[in-house]
């Protein structure tokens, strides 16, 4: 087991990519903290895990928060000696046309997407360096880092963002022994993607874009999170990489109706 005796924290674990992650750390041995603001599905998405065997923790978190997410690893470490990764994973998404898009919906995804995900990996880090542990860093990005969907900006923005606050904590951390990598999923099986996938149009859509001509799994997304956290990657940090079915590979013209 890869991951056998470290410490792992995932932020927007109750479900989805993140809760994908819990389970494929656990079960690579390593003990798992679930964090979300959703409390009821977060307690139960930890006991399903600890009915595998494992050892699992939920920890209410906003990780918009300073105070929350300080608590969050301060309680981690409490609960078991140390912190070895941290998956900066909580995410939320706006939808408006780029003119009616109302700036305090621009502010609630930076404030959950980016900033959250820089109080998560600087809490982490500093418990890290503090007990002279070469950990991990991952952030979860998106292809919409790289290409854009004008309806979701906020997102596409805090997404940017992420992939160059990976960077800047890879070169800010490598004197600690600690590396920062993001994971940029494309179209992944999740509750919101799953809505579009049973929309015949809106799937046609989906599939024009995925040269795969599927959706990706959240497990497929939780494989490479494991190889991020695990020493397989180590000489690698700074880097994003992209389970997208192809996605930022395509580089051609898609049928239209009409043009």
């Amino acid at each position: 087991m890869r991951l056998q005796g470290k410490v792992a924290v995932i932020t927007g674990a109750a479900r989805g990519i993140g809760l994908a992650v819990a389970q494929r750390f656990a079960a690579e041995g390593a003990k798992v903290v679930l964090a979300d603001v959703l409390e009821r599905e977060g307690e139960e998405a930890a006991e399903k895990i600890q009915e595998t065997g494992a050892d699992a923790l939920f920890i209410k978190c906003d990780v918009g928060d300073r105070g929350e997410v300080d608590t969050l690893m301060q309680r981690t470490v409490a609960a078991w000696g140390r912190l070895d990764c941290a998956v900066a994973n909580a995410a939320v998404v706006a939808k408006a046309d780029f003119l009616d898009m109302d700036v305090d919906d621009v502010d609630r995804v930076l404030r959950v997407n980016l900033r959250g995900a820089f109080l998560t990996g600087q809490a982490a880090a500093r418990r890290m360096v503090e007990q002279r542990i070469p950990g991990t860093i991952i952030n979860m990005s998106s292809v919409n880092a790289v290409v854009a969907i004008p309806q979701i900006a906020p997102y596409v923005m805090a997404k940017g963002g992420l992939n160059q606050l990976t960077k800047v904590e890879a070169l800010a951390l490598a004197d600690h022994g600690i590396r920062a990598n993001a994971i940029g999923p494309g179209s992944i099986a999740t509750e919101m993607v799953q809505q579009v996938n049973n929309d015949p149009d809106k799937r046609r859509a989906l599939m024009s874009r995925t040269p795969m001509k599927r959706l990706g799994t959240p497990d497929e997304v939780a494989k490479v999170a494991v190889f991020l956290a695990s020493d397989d990657s180590s000489y690698m940090t700074g880097q994003c990489l992209y389970p997208d079915g192809g996605r930022l590979a395509l580089n051609y013209t898609v049928p239209v109706d009409d043009v």
